[in-house]
């Protein structure tokens, strides 16, 4: 998670915004009504996951993507090079800041003025000038399987480790986009060996971190939280040093980290 609440958001816009973001991202975004928001990634050439995000549909042609991890005036400098003659703008949300909101149905969106807020359930999301953000919020959707990525995870990681699939932010029935056919691969024909834990810690470790065992990954963290004396993180683990965690045959990193499973998510 970042160490500021500073929003690493951005909005789309343009009579071409809608084709601009269906073409680019792993969600089916032609479906997705205004006042509605989806979880959705952007892929490289193999596949994978160079951002995870909040999509909105504010408008017809105006759509807000809020990050979960990495840097937003990359990401729309990156973005730009696609756009080609598409009638689209590109705007980073400097001044804004990222907060917990009320409780707000899941997917809902309510914006006025400057203030968005995403519904999450028991919890919302608040993107405004003012916010204030709580560890709260942040246990609630790490122990939902909402991965956060930081910079190390950003262009590692393929959809199915990530259990992108699971939270609806990639389609399987839609055209090209970026990555769609090494995701169609691994969804038609197995081969990812990676999947998405919930984990207990032993001691804090920096998120991001990659824990090593014998001079291999052991665990790939992704955000930490301390918490009511408690260290839980979401991490992404070989499916057999998982299943030896299970069964106690190895849970320490060669840094003395013990992990313990606490839940699992498929693709």
């Amino acid at each position: 998670m970042p160490t500021s609440n500073i929003a690493q958001a951005l909005f789309i816009e343009g009579p071409d915004a809608a084709t601009f973001a269906h073409n680019q991202f792993t969600s089916q975004v032609s479906t997705l009504p205004n006042g509605q928001w989806q979880f959705s990634s952007w892929l490289d050439a193999q596949g994978r996951v160079r951002a995870l995000f909040h999509l909105a549909r504010l408008a017809d042609e105006r759509f807000l993507l809020m990050l979960r991890g990495g840097d937003a005036a990359s990401f729309a400098d990156a973005l730009q090079r696609f756009v080609f003659r598409l009638r689209v703008k590109l705007m980073v949300a400097n001044s804004s800041v990222l907060g917990s909101g009320s409780a707000m149905p899941m997917y809902v969106v309510d914006a006025e003025d400057d203030v968005i807020h995403l519904g999450c359930g028991a919890h919302s999301l608040l993107l405004s000038s003012h916010a204030n953000d709580d560890d709260a919020r942040r246990v609630m959707e790490l122990r939902a399987g909402w991965p956060w990525l930081p910079d190390d995870a950003l262009n590692e990681l393929l959809p199915p480790a990530l259990s992108l699939h699971r939270l609806g932010a990639v389609a399987l029935d839609k055209g090209c986009y970026p990555g769609q056919e090494i995701v169609a691969r691994l969804h038609y024909r197995g081969g990812n060996k990676r999947h998405l834990h919930q984990v207990e810690l032993s001691r804090i470790v920096a998120a991001g971190s990659v824990l090593r065992q014998n001079d291999r990954e052991f665990v790939r963290l992704l955000d930490v939280i301390q918490h009511d004396d408690r260290i839980e993180a979401l991490a992404v683990i070989a499916d057999e040093i998982a299943n030896n965690i299970v069964q106690h045959a190895e849970n320490t990193s060669d840094d003395d980290v013990a992990v313990q499973l606490l839940n699992t998510w498929p693709d």
